[in-house]
């Protein structure tokens, strides 16, 4: 066994009926997916919502150290949006914003485990729920804490983004958090990462 694969993990499983998390490409368009995994500043995000402590190191992931999303499927939602700015109507004495349908890509069942270098901050994770993005895609905790090697969290099924730039990643963003500076990453797909409906 390396001293890699020494390193022991304390997972927390997250799991909720649906999520979106809207890739960055994606601002205006009329019909998106949801992403299909998590970037640099979600995982941050996440992070500094489960610690608030670290709202002071921006650009930084202290406490988590992998995750892995899965769902069961993707299922086409609409949504009704209205436009930022507002249309003065005179003749009826009235401001008015446009409205808009958008259809959505929503993942179904998504399933999310996030890996903690410490015991105590899992604990502290698994007593928390956590969004996928938006506040309305709540994933819930699960109660126990699985204690794993980095070959046993290989083995679960998802999707995840090695963060950092190399030979065969690309950019996923701008990090909010570290001064919209680019983000890249490597896609890793394992297991059956789509359970697909039963």
């Amino acid at each position: 066994m390396d001293n890699n694969n020494d390193i022991l993990y304390y997972v927390v499983k997250y799991s909720g009926p649906f999520g979106f998390i809207k890739p960055w490409t994606a601002v205006r368009d009329g019909e998106t997916y949801s992403q299909q995994f998590l970037t640099p500043s979600i995982i941050e995000g996440i992070e500094k919502k489960l610690f608030p402590e670290m709202l002071q190191y921006n650009g930084e992931i202290r406490k988590i150290l992998r995750h892995r999303l899965s769902y069961m499927t993707i299922d086409m939602q609409q949504e009704q949006t209205q436009a930022r700015g507002w249309e003065k109507k005179d003749k009826q004495r009235m401001m008015t914003r446009k409205m808009s349908v958008l259809t959505r890509g929503v993942l179904l069942n998504p399933v999310l485990h996030l890996a903690f270098k410490e015991e105590t901050d899992a604990i502290k994770a698994s007593k928390q729920h956590i969004c996928l993005c938006r506040n309305e895609d709540m994933l819930i905790p699960a109660q126990d804490i699985t204690v794993m090697n980095k070959s046993e969290f290989d083995m679960i099924d998802g999707f995840e983004l090695h963060f950092g730039e190399s030979d065969d990643s690309f950019m996923v963003g701008f990090n909010r958090f570290n001064s919209a500076k680019p983000m890249y990453g490597r896609l890793e797909i394992s297991g059956k990462p789509v359970s697909g409906l039963k």
